[in-house]
């Protein structure tokens, strides 16, 4: 049986009702990472297959599920590298906070996914751990830095996986492996036991096959944390039983300007200008609305990753600088360089673009936009530094104002290459963020074309 074509929902509930053991869905990811790990790299650790029961024995709402996670997570007696080669031996003491919830859940860690090395950049070309593939053209990068957990998702070797986004890296990597990756609101989903990048932009969320797998995902995922800084105490979020209520006369704004238009690859657009006449074609009101004022939250959003990536990693970087990757020390060295006035003008960014949204999405229900300007570039002889600047320009401005974003298939080039449609909307509205996207994916067969390695036919 072919698992990876089923639901989250679906699988747990043969798995609860014995149709299928839950064995039998880790042993088909284990399969699959036997035959396709050797060629994609997806996976930094393998973790055994679990032995003995499972939690409640099936009572719980992922109960069985294979699930991958980015090795950023610190994982209790398993290696957690950060994709980095400080961290090549570090086993933590104990898991992530996320992850004990998805434990207790029922889920299952199939292994530990490859990163862009700690996490600050785009291209998953790490240089301690190998490259990690796309597995739509192996010659391309799947994005990053969660480009293995994207990986293991359209692949069948995990049916979902842990994530986290700073600047894009849940987004980017979903959207050109052809997946679906969800960065929830700032402050919904604990960062405690999660190394960091940026304390003021990480976020945590899952990649999925589909939006109900999202919406399943982040029930578990979220929730308060009181010892999580960043953790905000709101009411607990219902993602899933309002996913088929109807978007008749929703809002839209599709996003124009120069902004948008002067680095996106044409038919990248015309698959984001096709999928608003999808979602005009159940009510929804597309209107189109200029957002140029995202370009100063781009770059802001990267000057404050790499001050606080600088921070982060500052005695690392003094005393062994040659063991940071060469992309990755420039970025470090550039962000230890900039001025406290400079950091200082980024923020004051933050608090205006974060306003401008507010205003925004008082008129509009939700934003769509694409993902990424351009397809997956190839992993080889191209400037990490300058694919990051472009590949984060879409998504980075919703890590700077902390509002939820989800990243969908919606098409594909000329070449075959996945196209990303990205849906934002006011801050703790994933709620109908998931809505529009699954309205978009129930009108579309997108999630359901899978990757066909050119290996696997020759």
């Amino acid at each position: 049986m072919n698992f990876d074509s089923l639901t989250l929902t679906d699988q747990r509930n043969r798995a609860k009702s014995r149709e299928i053991n839950a064995s039998d869905l880790a042993a088909a990811c284990y399969q699959q990472i036997e035959r396709l790990n050797p060629i994609l790299n997806a996976f930094i650790t393998v973790v055994p297959p679990y032995q003995g029961e499972l939690p409640n024995s099936g009572s719980t709402p992922l109960y069985g599920i294979p699930i991958a996670v980015k090795d950023l997570y610190y994982t209790k007696g398993i290696r957690t590298t950060g994709g980095s080669k400080f961290f090549t031996d570090f086993i933590p003491s104990e898991d992530a906070f996320v992850l004990q919830k998805l434990k207790k859940a029922g889920v299952q860690i199939v292994g530990k996914t490859n990163t862009h090395e700690i996490a600050l950049g785009v291209t998953n070309n790490n240089p301690h751990f190998g490259a990690c593939r796309n597995p739509w053209d192996i010659t391309r990068t799947p994005g990053g830095s969660s480009g293995g957990s994207a990986v293991a998702v359209a692949t069948g070797m995990a049916l979902a996986a842990l994530g986290t986004d700073t600047g894009g890296s849940i987004r980017i990597p979903a959207a050109l492996c052809g997946v679906v990756g969800l960065k929830p609101t700032y402050g919904r989903v604990s960062l405690r036991g999660i190394m960091p990048l940026s304390w003021n932009l990480d976020h945590a969320g899952p990649i999925t096959r589909r939006v109900e797998d999202a919406a399943l995902m982040l029930q578990v995922m979220g929730g308060y944390d009181e010892q999580d800084p960043a953790s905000v105490k709101t009411l607990p979020g219902d993602y899933s039983s309002h996913l088929t209520d109807s978007m008749k006369e929703r809002k839209v704004a599709l996003a124009v300007g120069s902004f948008i238009e002067e680095v996106s690859d044409p038919e990248i657009l015309e698959a984001v200008i096709k999928a608003a006449k999808v979602l005009e074609e159940q009510g929804v009101v597309i209107t189109e609305v200029n957002v140029d004022f995202l370009r100063e939250a781009a770059q802001a959003n990267a000057l404050m990753t790499q001050a606080d990536g600088a921070a982060f990693h500052r005695e690392r970087l003094e005393e062994h600088p040659d063991w940071f990757g060469a992309d990755v020390r420039q970025r470090l060295e550039t962000g230890a360089g900039f001025t406290s006035s400079e950091y200082a003008l980024a923020r004051r960014t933050q608090a205006e673009v974060k306003r401008q949204c507010e205003i925004l999405f008082e008129q509009y229900d939700v934003l769509m936009l694409p993902t990424v300007p351009i397809s997956a570039p190839v992993l080889e002889g191209e400037n990490a530094i300058e694919r990051a600047r472009l590949l984060t320009r879409f998504t980075s401005p919703f890590n700077l104002t902390g509002l939820p974003a989800l990243s969908i298939p919606c098409g594909f080039t000329k070449e075959n290459l996945p196209i990303g449609l990205q849906i934002v909307s006011r801050a703790w509205n994933e709620s109908g963020v998931l809505r529009a996207g699954y309205a978009y994916q129930q009108a579309t067969d997108w999630h359901k074309i899978k990757p066909q390695l050119k290996q696997e036919a020759e």
